[in-house]
């Protein structure tokens, strides 16, 4: 199960990524470019994701 959470969560992070950059105009060529939604959206992907491969990989307390 942990493989799987952590497999998603690169995934949303990447896909967090290429929002964030169409957001701020970086890549261009989509109805989400220069909106800065978009890049708000990314943002808090990118940051969910991490949060869940931090929970994932992290050592149960002993």
């Amino acid at each position: 199960m942990k493989n799987i959470a952590n497999i998603v969560a690169i995934l949303l992070g990447v896909v967090g990524i290429v929002w964030f950059f169409q957001g701020i105009g970086v890549i261009k060529g989509s109805f989400m470019t220069d909106d800065i939604t978009w890049s708000i959206i990314g943002v808090a992907c990118i940051v969910v994701a991490g949060a869940v491969l931090y929970f994932t990989r992290r050592k149960p307390a002993a």
